[in-house]
């Protein structure tokens, strides 16, 4: 199952990567002598065109096989869902804890119907009542 990102959050990544495309294709044309940020430029928009390419190819969260994945450009964070002892909520986010390793996950760039997926899925685990915050007071 995939946690995807919000729209918003990919539209603005991809108008981002036109941006530097645009400065670049403009830079090239109307630049007359070549200087060394005129570079950094291109060497941006290819890590901004690979960050958009990424995100909207493995999305925030990947849950399957029975692990838990948090797929960033540069490292991937994963941790195994049958490992997890504590689930905290702060500020809106969630904070995976196992006896090794926390992962963070932030909830704010996360897609509404792939947020009720996440719920759904960190409600199946099976913790104590005390240590996930979906339990209900009666």
């Amino acid at each position: 199952m995939k946690i995807r990102y919000k729209k918003k959050r990919l539209r603005v990544n991809l108008f981002i990567v036109i941006a530097w495309g645009v400065l670049v294709v403009l830079t090239l044309f109307f630049s007359s002598k070549r200087q060394w940020f005129d570079y950094v430029y291109f060497i941006m928009l290819i890590f901004h065109l690979a960050q958009y390419i990424y995100e909207n190819k493995k999305q925030y969260l990947t849950i399957e096989n029975g692990t838990i994945s948090k797929n960033l450009l540069f490292q991937t964070k994963k941790m195994n869902l049958n490992e997890i002892t504590q689930i905290k909520k702060f500020a809106g986010d969630y904070i995976l804890k196992s006896k090794l390793e926390e992962l963070t996950i932030t909830t704010q760039i996360i897609d509404a119907d792939s947020l009720v997926d996440l719920n759904a899925a960190l409600e199946q685990l099976e913790l104590p009542a005390d240590r996930t915050p979906f339990a209900r007071a009666v």
